[in-house]
């Protein structure tokens, strides 16, 4: 289940004719559009069942591929990790450099 978008912003209340002349509509402040931390909501990954149960084989290459994925996946988050490493100690170097 989504949680709940917070409620819109109020309307400012403005006490202004109906009709408001030309400067008046120049001088007036645009409404800001609504705002959402995060536009777009991405529920949590999930295996679907299939829609009919599956033999030993497709559920044994399913999980070989599942294994796969996540095993690519892994190895993504640790290359990223790796160049993390680098970069802070490149910062330290010049942290050190200037602070001493």
């Amino acid at each position: 289940m989504f949680p709940p978008l917070p409620p819109p912003p109020p309307a400012p209340a403005t006490a202004q004719p109906t009709q408001p002349t030309q400067t008046q509509q120049a001088q007036q402040p645009q409404p800001q559009p609504y705002y959402t931390p995060y536009p777009y909501y991405y529920p949590p990954f999930f295996m679907p069942f299939p829609p009919y149960p599956r033999t030993p084989e497709e559920e044994l290459e399913f999980l070989e591929d599942y294994r796969e994925d996540l095993e690519d996946e892994l190895s993504a988050i640790q290359e990223e990790l790796e160049e993390v490493r680098k970069r802070i100690e490149e910062l330290k170097k010049v942290v050190g450099e200037r602070g001493g």
